[in-house]
């Protein structure tokens, strides 16, 4: 059996300058994240171990017994953080960048006149993040939301994208958009992250080659559950972990390929752990069967 590593996988940049800053030494017992750091229940847990607090939200103000807070890489809006502030709290902020760029990039737009329209989930920090400033706003899912624009009447639409969106999802929802007879004029800026289209990119690339799919990430993070639809689409058996642990040695039965990918909040630690517990599996197969293990 054939093991192999997605050419592009784990932890992005802006998920790691995160880390490294809720890490740092001079936060131990005296820092409380407000909300997830990223998804990631590895991370999370390192934290608590570093004397890190966290609370679910801003809405837990009353449950925060640190001076400091930190915004998580997900990003806030700006009443949130200014209510921080105001609440007494030393505010870090650990955005991501490229989720920043979305919070300008759609403020922007509506300086033009336009109105704005999320592509993401409404429910996701991020997509909150997003629209947190707006006074109004549409956050669209899928397509099946897009009967929402007609009842708004709203014809000079300014769209961006959640960050961790599936790249040809959101191009396809946009079209449709452009098509309706009730929408004049659309401004579109494809926000979808750069870490995100290449993880994307490297599993539609590497289920060419593999039979089975092991998806490595939290349960509740968004880029990485991506990956899973891209295996879907590709027809691809896929399994979504959290951890080497709950790897299972019949999925493997009969299979010739496997591939490994995760999405940008997964350690590398993480990763490594469920390679070598698949490259045990693989060569116990292999053994049994009486075959070399391909390297």
């Amino acid at each position: 059996m054939k093991v192999s590593l997605a050419s592009a996988l784990g932890t992005c940049f802006g998920v790691q300058d995160a880390i490294n800053l809720a890490m740092a030494p001079e936060f131990r017992h005296d820092m409380t994240i407000v909300g997830q750091l990223v998804h990631n229940p590895q991370i999370n847990e390192s934290l608590k171990k570093n004397g890190v607090s966290l609370v679910k939200g801003v809405e837990e103000l009353d449950n925060i017994k640190t001076k400091k807070v930190m915004i998580t890489a997900h990003g806030a809006a700006d009443k949130t953080k200014d209510r921080l502030r105001e609440a007494g709290f030393i505010v870090y902020d650990a955005s991501c960048p490229l989720v920043m760029r979305v919070h300008k990039t759609i403020k922007s737009m509506v300086e033009k006149n336009y109105f704005p329209v999320v592509i993401g989930q409404e429910d996701h920090v991020e997509v909150k993040g997003i629209v947190g400033d707006l006074e109004d706003y549409l956050v669209i899912n899928n397509e099946d939301d897009l009967e929402k624009i007609r009842q708004r009447g709203k014809t000079k639409l300014g769209i961006v994208s959640q960050t961790t969106q599936q790249v040809d999802r959101v191009e396809g929802i946009v079209d449709k958009i452009r098509a309706m007879d009730c929408v004049e004029e659309v401004a579109f800026v494809n926000t979808i992250c750069q870490p995100t289209r290449d993880r994307q990119v490297a599993v539609w690339e590497l289920a060419n080659q593999v039979d089975l799919m092991i998806v490595v990430g939290g349960y509740n993070s968004s880029n990485t559950k991506k990956l899973v639809q891209v295996c879907e689409v590709k027809n691809i058996e896929a399994h979504h972990i959290e951890s080497s642990s709950q790897l299972n040695p019949q999925w493997f039965a009969n299979k010739k390929h496997v591939g490994i990918t995760a999405g940008t909040s997964t350690p590398e630690n993480v990763i490594n752990e469920v390679h070598t517990e698949i490259l045990r599996i693989a060569a116990n197969i292999d053994r049994m069967e009486g075959q070399p293990t391909p390297l």
